[in-house]
């Protein structure tokens, strides 16, 4: 019986550790419902927000900071 639980005891050991070595997924960078995005740099990394209609009006708000703007990579229907 003992035998029994050190085995069972292994397996979820060995279980546990290989869920310790899985990255995190990460969520969905790209908003398929605009088809612009500004990618903002900063001094802690950068960032992506994919929620405009136009590059006018992700470039004003790029205006003034490092960033640039650039086309949705997942445009609508591409995530069909």
């Amino acid at each position: 019986m003992r035998r029994f639980i050190n085995a069972i005891l292994l397996v979820a050991g060995l279980f546990g550790a290989g869920l310790l070595g899985v990255p995190p997924t990460a969520a969905q960078t790209y908003d398929p419902r605009h088809p612009v995005c500004i990618e903002i740099y900063t001094i802690d990394g950068r960032s992506i927000d994919c929620s405009f209609a136009t590059i006018a009006q992700c470039a004003a708000t790029a205006s003034g900071q490092s960033a640039q703007c650039y086309a949705n990579p997942m445009p609508r229907g591409a995530d069909s």
